[in-house]
């Protein structure tokens, strides 16, 4: 965590532009592409994911990626550490990932840990790099392309067999990265439906077919804000996402019924009905709910309120980004011009107690945080080599009783 806290910063801020944060931020995006008069009634929409991103990640590769992408935004150090301790950190979390199986001990080879934090930033490191031809591309063409981790979404103005041969050659980009890919006028991406109706945008909440219409039980015991949050995050989604006052009917009568039906543990009615009033009532105060259900104009006016304020998501990356440049040091223009100047070493050293003990002697300038790293990595060295010893000790014992038998 520590290491994923100084660097998801700096990728937030240089990446923001091929991001996906959410699916609001998309329609957002995605609108100014309407706006701009691309999105014509023959474009297409498409979408792709890549298989196993986590676990396929190569790893030296990964971690050279991670140092070209600090030296090529100018970074020498980030919150005070030199980018070249920052890749041996790195190394340590991304390849020392060990797992007991049966009677044996085994490492992993490729990819990084699920569930890690800093996996996901180096994935999307790494992905920023993959993409880098096909972005160039796209913007040069007007087209747009975004990517949340490893899903991506892009639109095409040029037949629809150019777009399928594009996406087969991207599947030959890196034997690692292979890709699934949809291609149509109206597909869902993430939490939201959107569809090309003649050249007009149309956007809905998307519900996955395999979802179950489930949320925390009402009886549960958590605090009352918890059941209201549920109810006003729900109604500000159908809000941002429905383009249609049909579209946000159907949603809210969605979410209404979710919350009555949900078998034994259902939200009462004038629960509902009280948390929905309260909410409205913040947008408007003279207007009781009810009309805003028929009444189409007030809907739209509402929307547009509300599309004009970020998602709590996007607050939380926006304030993440805005920390990248604090306590940094940056590279000079000069030195930022000639990268061939920055070699990236593979160092190869013997896998000993001794090599350890050394790197965290060459620590002593670093900060306490990474010192604390590598001392808490040297513990674990050692117990895994005393648990191998011991396997290999009880083994020997097993064959040589069996002999005496």
């Amino acid at each position: 965590k520590f290491l994923d806290k100084i660097l998801r910063p700096v990728f937030d801020d240089k990446c923001k532009d091929t991001t996906i944060i959410d699916g609001a931020s998309l329609i957002t995006e995605l609108s100014k592409y309407n706006k701009k008069g691309l999105l014509k009634s023959t474009t297409l929409f498409c979408t792709f994911d890549i298989c196993n991103l986590y676990t396929m990640l190569p790893q030296e590769e990964t971690l050279d990626i991670l140092m070209t992408f600090l030296h090529t935004h100018g970074y020498r150090k980030v919150k005070g550490i030199s980018i070249d301790t920052i890749k041996k950190l790195a190394s340590i979390i991304l390849k020392d990932n060990v797992f007991a199986y049966g009677k044996k001990i085994y490492k992993q080879t490729t990819g990084g840990a699920m569930g890690s934090s800093l996996t996901l930033t180096l994935a999307n490191i790494f992905m920023a790099k993959w993409q880098k031809n096909i972005v160039e591309e796209q913007t040069k063409t007007g087209e747009y392309y975004g990517r949340y981790i490893d899903d991506i979404f892009m639109t095409w103005n040029r037949s629809e067999e150019e777009l399928i041969k594009l996406l087969d050659d991207l599947n030959t980009w890196h034997p690692n990265i292979k890709l699934d890919y949809k291609i149509g006028n109206s597909l869902p991406f993430l939490d939201v439906q959107l569809t090309n109706k003649n050249g007009i945008l149309s956007t809905s909440v998307y519900h996955k077919p395999s979802a179950e219409p489930y949320v925390t039980p009402f009886i549960s015991d958590h605090p009352r804000h918890v059941f209201s949050n549920i109810i006003k995050t729900s109604i500000e989604r159908a809000i941002r996402y429905s383009s249609t006052f049909e579209a946000f009917n159907y949603e809210r009568r969605y979410i209404k019924l979710m919350l009555l039906y949900n078998e034994l543990f259902s939200y009462p009615s004038t629960f509902i009905e009280n948390e929905l009033h309260k909410y409205f009532s913040e947008y408007i105060s003279k207007s009781p709910f009810l009309s805003l259900i028929d009444d189409e104009q007030k809907y739209f006016l509402l929307r547009k309120e509300i599309l004009g304020q970020p998602t709590p998501r996007q607050t939380q990356v926006a304030m993440s980004a805005a920390l990248a440049d604090i306590d940094n040091d940056p590279l000079d223009d000069d030195e930022r011009q000639q990268p061939d100047t920055y070699k990236i070493k593979s160092e190869k050293k013997s896998q000993t107690v001794t090599k350890h003990s050394l790197l965290i002697l060459r620590m002593k300038n670093v900060s306490k945080h990474a010192n604390e790293i590598y001392i808490e990595y040297t513990i674990m060295h050692l117990k895994i080599h005393q648990q191998c010893t011991q396997n290999k000790l009880s083994a020997t014992a097993t064959v040589v009783q069996h002999k005496m038998n």
